[in-house]
């Protein structure tokens, strides 16, 4: 298991000058790393429809307020889709996310190539003087950047390299509205909406007119970016807690906010997958639905949905297997990737899996299928039959009285429906500002458009809008790789002060699979090494290796019986194309020095 090794530093790099479109949170200022010099800079590379980027953000903030006069975190915002390009929506996510650091609008990915970043999300450590000195790919690894962060300080407070003072953030003027980037709405029996307000961390109450303010519940710290609100048959609404990792119950009644399920920590690789539903971790749910006879909850920050059953007052996973992407199957082998919206019609759980810009669904027999989309890298606005109709990042799904539905198409910024019968998608509105759900008011749909802070009402056309077909795959450069054999190194360095966990067993995990599956002659499957030799078809040409990796590590402590142990885990899907001169081998940086940059 030679990536695993405890390798010391390797000399250290010049860390390259950030370059983008332009800054925000910095009063209009552009910063460079000269300029910064004497701080310790984190850059935190990011794309805002990424739930693990969002984990990540949670998990700096403690490090930030702790080292506010010695740390400088820079958001790097490298968009995957089309929309994430656009620098109004990019402003909108880092009000929207609580991101009170400057960040760097990167559309072309220019400080993201010159890094070598391979993953959402990457961290970077600069030490004071300039220097590359660790690179982090994924979620887990506040703790080691809180050490190290520790240990520059010291080591270059010595040497009188470190500078103190106020950092370079400068809040944007706060905006007056109803609704703050409201994300799910429901109607109650009163005919009132109840509205998750997401960013104010509060749910509100609407008269029918979807304007006039009842009340506000919570913004007290009860809920935390709360999302998906569900009716249950008691007449109370389930409310996915989604920052909180935990699901709570609201009574409209007397406006009570109960625990339902989570601990409030979330859940990591390892942890028990079902018990006492307030004694299991949960990880970002962002949408719940009442189906046959349980509370079902999307749980995006794992890629899977999850039941909780009120006679036993218990949660269990019940489809998916924590790898990001799209395959279907009986519910205990599928994958998702960040499923963010749910709708119950009949024998049918409709789901939207936002990261595969696809409109699922899984039945009562226990099977996952997709009516429309095909993967990771594929989305746009086109409409016609299902097998070549496309979404772009879709969080919302609404069951219509025909049997068909509506699909929130967040970015593409329509509300589209998708006709079981037919086979058909069409688009019902556009001009519509990050839709996130939508809900049925009478004759009328009632789309929650996110991004403009309001309910919009509209009447269901009996005949769709007719749009220009546009098709996109991410833009994110291909690596060159030989045909045949291919050598994939995962490099993990356990953090000073730790080693890996091997008391119960392989500390490691690697999982390989790849789009087309044709790709891979050879090396699929998961296995404990994180080396793995790989046979890659020259017949394909081109393709997508999907790469997850999970790495454990313990203080090391001889004389602490209960040492704290973390797990560093990422997901990948590296674009590869064949060429005569690819390269032999790939590597990818779990967690470890700079190797590209």
């Amino acid at each position: 298991m030679n990536a695993v090794s405890p390798a010391p530093r390797r000399p250290r790099v010049r860390a390259p000058e950030l370059r983008g479109r332009a800054w925000l949170n910095t009063g209009g200022e552009d910063l460079t790393l000269a300029g910064l010099r004497g701080r310790i800079v984190i850059l935190d590379f990011w794309t805002f429809c990424c739930v693990n980027c969002l984990h990540v953000l949670d998990e700096l903030r403690e490090l930030e307020e702790k080292h506010r006069d010695t740390v400088v975190i820079i958001g790097v915002h490298s968009p995957k889709f089309v929309h994430e390009a656009d620098p109004q929506a990019v402003v909108d996510a880092v009000e929207r996310y609580r991101v009170h650091h400057p960040v760097l609008d990167d559309p072309e990915l220019a400080t993201w190539k010159q890094y070598a970043v391979r993953a959402w999300p990457t961290l970077v450590v600069i030490d004071p003087e300039g220097y590359v000195v660790a690179q982090h790919a994924g979620e887990g690894h506040a703790h080691a950047i809180a050490r190290l962060v520790g240990e520059l300080e010291r080591e270059h407070a010595e040497k009188g390299t470190l500078r103190r003072g106020d950092g370079p953030y400068v809040p944007p003027e706060p905006a007056a509205t109803g609704l703050r980037f409201p994300g799910k709405a429901i109607v109650l029996p009163s005919g009132n909406f109840l509205v998750s307000d997401t960013t104010r961390h509060q749910l509100v109450e609407l008269a029918p007119d979807g304007e006039s303010v009842i009340r506000r519940i919570g913004g007290d710290g009860e809920f935390s970016e709360p999302q998906g609100l569900a009716a249950l048959p008691d007449g109370t609404v389930a409310v996915a807690d989604t920052v909180h990792h935990a699901v709570r119950r609201y009574d409209p009644e007397t406006g009570r906010v109960t625990p339902l399920a989570g601990t409030g920590r979330q859940w990591w690789q390892g942890s028990p997958t079902s018990g006492p539903a307030l004694a299991t971790d949960l990880s970002s749910p962002w949408d719940v639905a009442w189906w046959e006879g349980k509370l079902w909850i999307a749980m995006a920050g794992v890629h899977q949905l999850w039941t909780y059953d009120p006679e036993t007052e218990t949660v269990r996973a019940a489809a998916g297997t924590t790898n990001e992407g799209l395959v279907d199957g009986p519910a205990a082998e599928a994958w998702f990737a960040q499923p963010s919206g749910l709708a119950a019609a009949g024998d049918r759980l409709w789901i939207a899996d936002s990261e595969t810009s696809s409109l699922r669904w899984i039945g009562t027999d226990g099977v996952v299928r997709t009516a429309v989309g095909t993967g990771l890298f594929d989305f746009g606005h086109r409409d016609g039959a299902a097998g070549q109709a496309l979404f772009q990042h879709p969080l919302g799904v609404t069951a219509l009285p025909d049997g068909s539905v509506a699909v929130s198409d967040t970015y593409n910024h329509a509300l589209r429906r998708y006709d079981p019968a037919s086979g058909e998608v069409t688009t019902l509105a556009t001009d519509l500002r990050e839709p996130s759900d939508a809900v049925l008011a009478g004759e009328d749909i009632v789309v929650v458009e996110s991004a403009r802070h309001r309910l919009t009402r509209l009447r269901l056309p009996e005949e769709a809008v007719r749009v220009a077909a546009v098709a996109h795959r991410t833009q994110r450069a291909a690596t060159e790789i030989a045909a045949g054999r291919l050598r994939l190194d995962v490099v993990f360095q356990a953090p000073a002060g730790q080693k890996l966990d091997t008391r119960y067993g392989p500390s490691t995990r690697l999982l390989v699979s790849a789009t087309p599956p044709e790709l891979l002659l050879d090396g699929a499957g998961a296995g404990s090494d994180l080396s793995r030799g790989l046979e890659i078809d020259a017949a394909v040409g081109e393709g997508v290796l999907h790469v997850s990796a999970m790495a454990a590590s313990c203080d090391d402590d001889p004389a602490n019986p209960y040492p704290a142990c973390h797990v560093h885990q990422q997901d990948w899907g590296v674009p590869v194309r064949v060429t005569d001169d690819g390269e032999g081998r790939l590597a990818l940086v779990l967690a470890g020095m700079d190797e590209g940059a």
